[in-house]
């Protein structure tokens, strides 16, 4: 369970941490508490699992990533969690995971995002994937985005 003060906290961080050079001592600021028991709080509800990650959620397109392409790969079962490991390890995949397949139609259950400056970047980046895959792969595809939609994750009110 969480207390008050991390109650607090999530409440402060979910929109984003300040954009300044020393931004847990900005939050500890706002919220009347030492900066060092800011990040200790927010370390333990990470090691707890009360947050899940503290990360940047780049604008792929400012960045001058502007194909953004999600690869899908038909491997079979028994190997898609090793392959999805060294899949999602590689610099270029920005995340990686095992979904259920579709069949007849949707034969993939293996997803890996990546970006480049165009889609040629993209398809270069899919090929080093197929070459890692080898013989596992027995299909794949590239899913480009069309649009940018809003990411959010959970929000909790004060």
């Amino acid at each position: 369970m969480i207390d008050d003060l991390d109650r607090a906290l999530i409440v402060a961080t979910q929109g984003g941490l300040p954009l300044v050079a020393r931004p847990y001592h900005a939050i500890a600021e706002q919220l009347g508490l030492p900066a060092d028991e800011v990040m200790r709080r927010l370390k333990g509800m990470l090691e707890t699992g009360v947050i899940r990650r503290i990360g940047a959620v780049p604008n792929h397109y400012a960045i001058g990533w502007t194909a953004n392409g999600m690869t899908v790969w038909d491997v079979a079962d028994e190997l898609v969690d090793e392959f999805g490991e060294r899949i999602g390890a590689l610099d270029f995949v920005t995340h990686c995971y095992r979904r259920p397949r579709a069949l007849p139609a949707w034969p993939y259950n293996l997803f890996a995002m990546v970006h480049g400056a165009s889609r040629d970047e993209c398809a270069t980046k899919a090929g080093e994937i197929r070459r890692l895959l080898g013989e596992a792969c027995r299909g794949n595809d590239i899913l480009y985005s069309t649009r940018i939609l809003k990411k959010t994750g959970l929000r909790i009110g004060s």
